[in-house]
């Protein structure tokens, strides 16, 4: 499927520089070269940057050939896009941690054999060679200061006050500009892709290209290519827990809350999650759309989304193990569990820490531990609980008198208590 089309139908074209008509034409010829760029302020990145990354994947599927920018130079200054305020400053040591840490999850995504193999560059090995004399004539001659501050980014800091915008930042938008130029003069690069709040920064670069290699013919050629910026139903921002950020790196975020925060996803967010995140075609797409729709508790399409992610990201075998781990959990077979995904299963529960000591032949009443935990407030209520059966230790529902014991301790350090049906609490025993 031609590239435009397959991004339309799945929601993710939001916008072309020129007609679409003009920038379908030009890539009617496989092997175009296309970037994006990636900002290197953390050594990972979220599934929020995943729409990025699967450009790129969508670019090399459709034919042609994806460079992924690492901004080792831009990084040094910072884009001022989305941002209310100047953005710390990271020092170059830092930065190439980062990019280095960024392209080892893009070597996960992207191909890089055949005539249309990615390319990884980096923009601080020809940003730091500029002088700013140069900058100035080559570059800064070009740009229009009232165009600039007609930028929202722009516009918006430099009516806070407070915040304003310092000269360094400002200056962004001739770098990120001045990389397009560089791009289609070293390497054939005609078309940058990006997300819609970038759109004025590729077509700076679009104009650049112009000035410098003229605005008809090949030489010119320029386009830019954007998706929106995907929020869930409610507005809020993908990707974003009361436990933090959702990243591609297992590190980071184990494969199993990976998978949990797909499987977890409302039943309004779940088939626009499978057209913007998945590779799953068209066809079952709607399939699975129609079968949310019919029968939404059974929520076939969250499982969906949940398998598909979680290979995409962390392969198969990893996929395997999560749902493993979820079955075993599912069955309250908790025993089932290795120690590294026992963790990973139960990192987010309560736990408290104990004394192995109290697990001696004759153990420790429940009764006398629960008030420990956040299962019960009270010996009284702990009584309760037990006494209606409401408890289970490691998965199982244990009588009213039982004592915890070494027997009970799994990996020879912890045990699970669980309340109910899904309210667990992890002991620590040392």
């Amino acid at each position: 499927m031609c590239f435009l089309d397959e991004l339309k139908w799945r929601g993710l074209l939001h916008q072309t520089t020129a007609t679409e008509e003009i920038v379908r034409a030009h890539l009617a010829t496989p092997g175009r070269v296309g970037y994006c760029g990636f900002d290197p302020t953390m050594d990972s990145l979220t599934i929020g940057n995943f729409i990025a990354i699967k450009l790129l994947m969508h670019w090399q599927r459709a034919g042609h050939r994806p460079i992924a920018l690492m901004g080792g130079g831009t990084g040094l200054i910072g884009d001022p896009s989305g941002k209310d305020a100047e953005r710390r400053l990271l020092d170059r040591d830092q930065i190439k941690a980062n990019v280095a840490g960024i392209q080892d999850i893009l070597e996960r995504f992207l191909d890089f054999d055949g005539d249309n193999g990615a390319r990884v560059v980096d923009n601080g090995d020809w940003l730091s060679k500029l002088g700013f004399l140069e900058v100035l004539r080559d570059v800064g001659k070009h740009f229009s200061v009232n165009a600039m501050i007609q930028k929202d980014s722009v516009r918006d800091r430099l009516e806070n006050r407070e915040q304003g915008i310092s000269y360094t930042e400002f200056s962004y938008m001739l770098l990120q500009a001045y990389d397009f130029l560089h791009l289609k003069k070293t390497c054939g690069c005609t078309v940058q892709v990006a997300g819609s709040d970038q759109y004025g920064n590729i077509v700076a670069g679009i104009d650049l290209i112009h000035h410098h290699l003229g605005r008809e013919g090949k030489a010119g050629e320029a386009y830019g290519i954007t998706a929106p910026l995907v929020t869930k139903a409610d507005g809020k921002k993908i990707g974003k827990t009361e436990q933090g950020a959702i990243w591609l790196s297992a590190d980071r975020t184990s494969p199993y809350a990976f998978y949990q925060y797909w499987i977890n996803a409302d039943d309004a967010d779940v088939v626009s999650f499978l057209r913007w995140f998945t590779f799953l075609d068209q066809a079952r797409v709607e399939e699975l759309a129609s079968q949310h729709e019919a029968a939404p508790h059974e929520r076939t399409a969250q499982r969906e989304l949940a398998r598909e992610m979680t290979r995409l990201v962390h392969g198969a075998a990893e996929l395997a193990k999560v749902e493993a781990a979820s079955k075993a959990l599912f069955e309250s077979d908790v025993r089932a569990l290795d120690e590294a995904m026992l963790g990973e299963v139960f990192a987010d529960v309560p736990h408290s820490e104990h004394t192995a000591d109290a697990l001696g032949a004759e153990g420790v009443s429940l009764v006398e531990v629960l008030p420990q935990t956040s299962l019960a407030s009270s010996k009284r209520e702990a009584k309760q609980f037990l006494g209606s059966g409401s408890v289970a230790v490691n998965g199982e529902k244990v009588a009213a008198d039982y004592r915890l014991t070494g027997r009970d301790l799994l990996h020879g350090s912890r045990i699970m208590l669980r309340r109910g049906k899904k309210k667990w609490h992890a002991t620590h025993w040392s």
